[in-house]
């Protein structure tokens, strides 16, 4: 953000709503998260907005936790041996691992742009990703996934049903409560439109 001037009037109002989205509490989650998935050699960010922006910058923190979903003979994300200084390669490295989040599963809707993280624009839509991608793990059940199920929640799954021929042929003799009542054409009890019931002792 050395590039950008300050914002004023409208942009600095939708920055600001943008930056109350942020969530401390979600912060500490994720972050415990990243080291139980990724090993303590990750190790810990400084507390608060700038210090998790910080920490996933360079896009390796990011590339070693989608590639720790994976079995150990396809990850999708090659990560280089020595962090990437030059700001476009730090760029790709976070590209490629949106590319391989998005192979994982986690919907367009729910990722970030790069320069959310990398310019620190919405910092809460990376928080929403990462809670997109642990979300996915869980479900997915398949026993890459580290760390306590109930830091997210489980995605509603398909629930599939066979029936036999038999089956749905028996279901075409049965009224369904939405064709109306099944008692017949008679109307007794009823009161007409609009009429209030006549109370009679």
């Amino acid at each position: 953000m050395a590039n950008k001037g300050p914002s004023y009037g409208m942009s600095r109002e939708v920055q600001s709503k943008i930056e109350k989205k942020y969530d401390e509490e979600l912060e500490e989650r994720l972050v415990e998260w990243i080291v139980v998935q990724c090993g303590s050699d990750v190790g810990r960010p400084d507390r608060g907005r700038l210090g998790f922006q910080v920490w996933l910058k360079n896009g390796v923190i990011l590339s070693k936790l989608v590639n720790s979903l994976y079995p150990d003979g396809s990850k999708p994300v090659k990560v280089p041996e020595n962090p990437p200084s030059m700001v476009f390669k730090q760029m790709e490295q976070v590209a490629q691992f949106l590319k391989a989040a998005e192979d994982y599963g986690v919907t367009k809707t729910d990722m970030f742009q790069t320069v959310d993280l990398f310019e620190g624009k919405d910092l809460a839509a990376v928080q929403r990703t990462l809670m997109a991608l642990g979300s996915l793990a869980v479900t997915k059940n398949d026993g890459h996934y580290r760390g306590d199920p109930n830091w997210f929640m489980k995605k509603a799954q398909e629930h599939k049903r066979e029936f036999t021929e038999s089956q749905l042929q028996e279901g075409k003799h049965v009224i369904g409560l939405q064709m109306g009542s099944n008692r017949g054409a008679s109307q007794a009890g009823m009161t007409g439109y609009g009429r209030p019931r006549q109370i009679i002792s």
